[in-house]
C-alpha cells in the first residue's frame, strides 16, 4: 500500500496542532487550514513553539525542527485541500461545525480516492460520513491529547466504511508512529466509554463535599498508579470538551452515568474550561 505523502489538517487547536506536528516530524507534507488568516497564523506560531520546545528537551534536533516546519504550510481556504491525499479534521466537538467542514471537505478535495478522517471523540462517524458523496471513504481516527506523546489511535469505521478505507488509515497511524485499535461506531467509542463515567464521577464527588479534588487525584495517582487523577485530567482535556462528550454520550444511551454534572455545567459557563483558560478544578499559570 501506498504511503501517504500529502496529509491535510483542518483545526490547529490542541488536537489539530498535535497531529500536524506528528505528522510533519514523520516526513510528510503537510497542510493545516484554519477558519481565518490570523487563526492560521496562530496555529502557525503554536506549531513553531511546540517544536521549538522539543528541541529544548532532547527530543529532536534542531535539523530536526527546522525541517518540519518546511513540512508545515498555512491556509484559511478549505479549496486549498485540493490535492490532498488524506485529509484530518480535527475542529470543535459539535456535530453541526464537523458536519458542515466534511461537506465542505467533499467538495474541495479533489482525488475522488481521497480519504476524510474526523476526530471526533464522541460523534457517531455515521452521522458525519452520509453529509458527503463519499461515505465509504469516512472514517473516525481519534486521537489522544498530547498527540506528540500519546501512541493510541482509535479507528471507527461506520457502516458504510469500506475496508480498503480501515486499511489506509490503519497504514497512515504506523506512518504516523501510533499504534491503531478498531472501536465500534457508537458514542464514545472504546475509551471514552470508559473513561468518561469515571471522570464525571470524580466531579459528583466533588459536587456532594464527598472529597477536595487533591485527594482524589491523589488518591488514584497513588492507590491505583494512574499517571494523572481524574480532576486533573479533566483540566488537561478541557471541560467543555468533556462536557460536549459527555452529552453526546448521554444523547446516545440515555444512561445517567454518562449524564454531565451539574457543576460542569456551571464551571463551563463559567469559562473555567481547565489548562486552556488558566483555571477549572485547579488554578495554572502561563
Amino acid at each position: 500500500m501506498d504511503p501517504v505523502t500529502r496529509l491535510g489538517v483542518v483545526g490547529c487547536g490542541l488536537m489539530g496542532s498535535g497531529i500536524a506536528e506528528v505528522a510533519a516530524r514523520s516526513g510528510l507534507d503537510v497542510l493545516v487550514a484554519e477558519a481565518t488568516h490570523d487563526a492560521a497564523e496562530a496555529g502557525r506560531r503554536r506549531l513553531t513553539v511546540s517544536l521549538d520546545r522539543g528541541v529544548r528537551r532532547g527530543k529532536l534536533s534542531e535539523e530536526q525542527r527546522d525541517q518540519a516546519l518546511a513540512r508545515l504550510s498555512f491556509t484559511h481556504d478549505l479549496g486549498d485541500m485540493a490535492d490532498r491525499q488524506f485529509v484530518i479534521e480535527a475542529v470543535a466537538e459539535n456535530r453541526d461545525i464537523k458536519t458542515d467542514v466534511i461537506r465542505a471537505l467533499d467538495k474541495a478535495v479533489e482525488d475522488s480516492a481521497a480519504i476524510l478522517a474526523t476526530n471526533t471523540s464522541s460523534i457517531p462517524i455515521i452521522d458525519l460520513a452520509v453529509a458527503t458523496e463519499r461515505p465509504a471513504q469516512v472514517i473516525g481516527m481519534h486521537f489522544f491529547n498530547p498527540v506528540p506523546v500519546q501512541q493510541l489511535v482509535e479507528l471507527i469505521p461506520a457502516l458504510t466504511t469500506t475496508e480498503e478505507t480501515v486499511e489506509r488509515a490503519r497504514h497512515l497511524t504506523q506512518q504516523l508512529g501510533k499504534q491503531a485499535i478498531q472501536a465500534p461506531d457508537r458514542s464514545g467509542f472504546v475509551v471514552n466509554a470508559l473513561l468518561v463515567p469515571y471522570l464525571l464521577s470524580a466531579v459528583r464527588m466533588v459536587e456532594a463535599g464527598s472529597a477536595v479534588p487533591d485527594d482524589i487525584d491523589r488518591g488514584m495517582e497513588l492507590g491505583c498508579a494512574h499517571p494523572m487523577g481524574p480532576l486533573r485530567l479533566l483540566d488537561l482535556i478541557g471541560l467543555d470538551t468533556a462536557q460536549a462528550v459527555a452529552e453526546s454520550m448521554y444523547e446516545e444511551f440515555k444512561e445517567p452515568l454518562y449524564a454531565p454534572p451539574a457543576l460542569l455545567r456551571r464551571m463551563v459557563a463559567a469559562g473555567h474550561l481547565g489548562r486552556k483558560s488558566g483555571r477549572g478544578f485547579y488554578t495554572y499559570t502561563a
